[in-house]
């Protein structure tokens, strides 16, 4: 159980309740919260500063997507973050990320699966997910991979963010929505085909 009590799908408090709103325009109106909305809007100036940072950096970044979600997924079974690691499998299967990626990324840097930018994106979440920081090393692999300055502030935001959001989940012991729970036999370590 949640450290903080879940707010309702529908708030009572008017600043919680218009956040919601706004998810549910975005994402439909049958959405139903997941749990670590239901407690960010405990605090509504909180939830909003999150979702002014984390939907752009999920939604408008310019680096690729399915690179973004290895990063995020590998970041994830580091952390033990079971909560980030069953919400992202899907998305990270729908934006291209293939299940023998997703198996092998406990074993990526023996895997023949990862080309060199993903090789570079998963080194970068190696190094911040476990602290304190990217290499200097690892960053000169990004740029060499071709990626700009831009996008490897990008880079380095998402395994950053996803850092905090796993911290967050484990802090609050936010638990998993039933139904979610399924990805949950994959985070563990696996050997690459």
């Amino acid at each position: 159980m949640a450290r903080i009590p879940l707010l309702p799908q529908h708030p009572a408090d008017p600043q919680a309740a218009a956040l919601f709103d706004e998810v549910r325009q975005a994402r439909g109106p049958d959405f139903e919260m997941p749990h670590l909305y239901r407690v960010l809007a405990t605090a509504p100036a909180m939830f909003r500063g999150w979702l002014d940072f984390a939907w752009p950096l999920r939604q408008n970044a310019q680096t690729p997507r399915p690179l973004r979600e290895l990063l995020i997924l590998r970041g994830a079974q580091i952390s033990g973050t079971a909560y980030e690691w069953a919400h992202h499998v899907p998305m990270a299967l729908e934006a291209g990320v293939t299940e023998a990626q997703i198996d092998a990324l406990a074993h990526w840097q023996t895997s023949d699966l990862f080309d060199e930018a993903e090789r570079a994106a998963l080194q970068l979440a190696d190094e911040v997910t476990r602290g304190p920081a990217a290499s200097h090393a690892t960053l000169m692999q990004l740029k060499h991979c071709g990626f700009d300055d831009a996008a490897v502030v990008e880079l380095v935001l998402t395994a950053s963010f996803y850092v905090c959001v796993g911290r967050f989940l484990q802090s609050m012991d936010i638990e998993l929505e039933p139904g979610y729970d399924a990805p949950l036999s994959r985070m563990t370590a696996r050997s690459a085909p």
